[in-house]
């Protein structure tokens, strides 16, 4: 039934994003239509916080694929995600909606360019959402910022802003989070599957300018902001607004 949906939804989109696209406006829909897939989803998105349009790069914490629809309904970011995710049915060609940039992390031969691919995107003002813990985590404990995922930020292009962004699902982080071996089709239809809503709370945090900074001192300070404005990690499972 969701799937059926999101057809629908996809077909009025499509013909709305056409119609702005033929007068030549900024078209809205690839962002609501992605967060427009979430709220099918089961999602119920709350946003905290106030996120940059433009000329800012989003440091995310990472639970599942539902992050990026959510992210994306938001703020109308652009991704930097890991080449595999492209394959993943539907979900892989949404992201190609909203500007996505796959990279293969594990290909040291293809750095050059990817870092190339997102300095490129930046210097046309995008939003763009990097999620530098490089995988997925539970929701219960912040992973280590990888420095080396933001080689395009060293050094900062100039009048770039970094805004932590801390994601949380409440008492469906344990749920919905994508951990283990767990193969992405298993995952994506387990999320599917899922009766009911559930709440997705982003809190978009005070941005920051990264001027004279490594790409290792910005990794620390975001990873910082985001693991203070969370919840302890022992309460997670039974976390609620308040």
């Amino acid at each position: 039934m969701r799937l059926a949906m999101v057809v629908a939804w996809l077909a009025l989109a499509l013909i709305l994003h056409g119609s702005w696209r033929l007068v030549r406006a900024p078209s809205p829909w690839p962002r609501l239509f992605l967060g427009g897939v979430a709220w099918l989803f089961g999602a119920r998105a709350r946003v905290v916080g106030t996120p940059l349009r433009r000329d800012v790069v989003f440091l995310a914490n990472h639970l599942s694929w539902m992050d990026i629809l959510l992210l994306a309904g938001a703020s109308g970011t652009a991704f930097v995600a890991k080449a595999e995710l492209r394959a993943v049915p539907l979900i892989g060609w949404l992201c190609t909606l909203n500007r996505t940039i796959f990279v293969r992390r594990g290909d040291r031969m293809a750095v050059a360019g990817q870092v190339a691919q997102l300095r490129d995107a930046l210097g046309q003002a995008w939003a763009v959402t990097i999620f530098p813990e490089g995988t997925t985590g539970d929701g219960a404990t912040l992973l280590p910022f990888k420095a080396s995922l933001l080689a395009a930020l060293d050094p900062p292009p100039p009048g770039l802003r970094v805004q932590p962004v801390r994601i949380d699902y409440g008492a469906a982080t344990r749920e919905l989070a994508w951990v283990g071996d767990e193969p992405g089709q298993d995952h994506a239809m387990r999320v599917l599957r899922r009766r009911g809503t559930f709440r997705a709370r982003m809190t978009f945090l005070d941005p920051f300018d990264p001027a004279g900074m490594d790409r290792k001192a910005i990794a620390a300070a975001a990873r910082a902001r985001i693991e203070a404005a969370g919840p302890r990690p022992n309460s997670i499972a039974g976390h609620r607004d308040p």
